[in-house]
């Protein structure tokens, strides 16, 4: 009988043991599955499926299945052949999306065996796989504004959209306002509706839902605060300064307070140019209108405010008729100028100026020469007169070299010019201003044509080669009559630079 029991005992041992075993030779597990793991272009091409080493238990695979699309499940319906489970999403897959499908180690088959491992894998329909990420925020954390109108600059190392800003970025206390993108989308700036409050704490916050433009989620939640107090700070000028035609900021030397005494004389800026413009720089924005009214200009015309009305720290003026060379004007601001808390400046500063500029002085006659024999090839017995020359003697001769009397003789004069640097006279303007008066009906002269090369004479006057030098021919007829030469250039002369004198130039000569 012992031998027996003992014989049955130990079959119904080996029974168990190789049963365990067959168990274990064939696992519960997933053998294939699609899509696959990577990135997939045609979200619609998409087919989720699942297919077993055994018999699944049906509805344990289905109660421990999820999908998910960036942080949100994904809702669909199963259907199943054999071994081969498939996931119809109620909603097509969509395009910049990461999915995750998970299994959970507790899925069975049909006889009660688990799995050993939970079966998880992501694939994606994003081009890219980076997430953005918050690489600036202003206000900083913990920082105190006294700007009630400051505006919220958040900068990501992706382009976002601006819906996401809308239903993502949120305020506390609330905040209404309106968002916009810079920086290539990169950059998003929210505008408040109303000013912030004094005293006032506001805490910035977004959810791990803000997507970039192809739909990657942040990931990470985010919190800033910062503090409204108020701006006791008063506006101050920082410097004044002018702009020249190429854009260069020179600075203007200032006087401050007021001057009584001829002691203190007041500090001149020279080389002021006729289309220079004032620049006035502010330590912070400042209104637009308290800086006009604060701004005024003596001995020269009025100013014209360039920049646009609004709270600024730079404004720009220009003259709305440019001064006259060598004139000489002053800048003044006085105190009262406002920043946007209404805190106003209280120091008044003077700005002389001499309009010296090189460029701005306009031409000037500074003599002429003229053939006394414009026939005699080897000696035209040049006579030259300076503009201050008054009343001399003209010793025009009536002979065969010379001026016959009654004669038409092809002649020239000569005009010698300071101008602007880099400028030349006006031909045209020249040839429409320039003429000969007499009294006693003494010669006439017509001008025929202006050189401003290839002269009658190589040389010019000696001491007079850095003068500019044209030549008007013409003829000229001399008559029996004495009396007074007067050669003329009325006002408005202009050179290339399109500066103008409005004197009228004389040289007065006695035949």
């Amino acid at each position: 009988m012992k031998n027996i029991f003992f014989n049955i005992f130990f079959t119904i041992i080996i029974f168990s043991f190789n049963s365990c075993d067959i168990l274990r030779w064939s696992q519960f597990e997933v053998v294939s599955w699609s899509p696959g793991e990577g990135y997939f272009p045609e979200p619609e091409r998409i087919v989720v499926s699942l297919e077993f080493s055994r018999d699944p238990d049906r509805d344990s695979v289905e109660r421990r299945f999820s999908l998910t699309a960036d942080s949100g499940p994904v809702k669909g319906r199963f259907s199943w052949d054999g071994k081969k489970v498939t996931f119809s999403p109620l909603t097509p897959f969509e395009k910049n999306t990461d999915y995750n499908l998970k299994l959970s180690a507790d899925a069975q088959d049909t006889k009660g065996l688990s799995m050993d491992l939970p079966f998880e894998k992501k694939f994606t329909t994003r081009t890219g796989t980076e997430r953005p990420v918050l690489v600036m925020c202003y206000p900083e954390m913990y920082a105190e504004v006294n700007d009630t109108k400051t505006e919220v600059h958040l900068e990501f190392s992706t382009p976002v959209m601006i819906n996401t800003l809308y239903d993502n970025v949120s305020f506390n206390p609330s905040m209404t306002g309106i968002w916009r993108t810079e920086k290539n989308d990169r950059l998003a700036v929210f505008t408040p509706a109303e000013p912030w409050i004094i005293n006032r704490r506001y805490e910035i916050r977004f959810s791990t839902s803000l997507t970039d433009n192809k739909g990657m989620s942040i990931g990470n939640s985010f919190t800033s605060v910062f503090t409204v107090v108020p701006d006791n700070e008063i506006p101050e000028l920082l410097y004044a300064g002018r702009i020249t035609k190429d854009g260069v900021i020179i600075t203007l030397e200032p006087n401050t307070g007021i001057y009584v005494s001829a002691l203190e004389p007041l500090i001149e800026s020279q080389d002021w140019e006729k289309n220079d413009r004032l620049l006035l720089v502010f330590s912070e924005p400042v209104d637009s209108l308290s800086v006009k009214n604060c701004l005024s200009v003596e001995d020269a015309s009025p100013l014209a405010m360039e920049t646009s009305n609004g709270y600024k720290t730079d404004f720009i003026f220009y003259f709305e008729t440019a001064p006259i060379y060598e004139s000489r004007f002053t800048f003044k601001l006085k105190a009262g100028v406002k920043d946007i808390a209404g805190n106003e400046s209280k120091n008044e500063y003077t700005y002389r100026i001499f309009t010296n500029g090189k460029s701005s002085r306009p031409p000037e006659l500074a003599g002429i020469r003229i053939p006394m024999a414009p026939g005699n090839l080897t000696n035209s017995e040049l006579k030259f007169f300076e503009i201050d020359s008054l009343f001399e003697s003209f010793p025009i001769r009536n002979g065969p070299e010379n001026y016959p009397s009654g004669e038409k003789v092809n002649t020239w004069i000569e005009l010698y010019f300071t101008t602007a640097e880099g400028a030349s006279i006006d031909k045209f303007s020249l040839m429409e201003l320039f003429r000969i008066e007499t009294s006693n009906n003494v010669l006439s002269f017509s001008p025929a044509s202006v050189k401003t090369d290839g002269f009658s004479t190589p040389d010019p006057h000696p001491g007079w080669e850095n003068f500019e030098r044209l030549e008007i021919m013409g003829t000229l007829t001399n008559l029996t009559n004495m009396g007074i030469v007067n050669f003329l250039i009325s006002s408005g002369l202009k050179d290339t630079l399109g500066n103008k004198n409005e004197k009228t130039f004389m040289i007065a000569v006695i035949k």
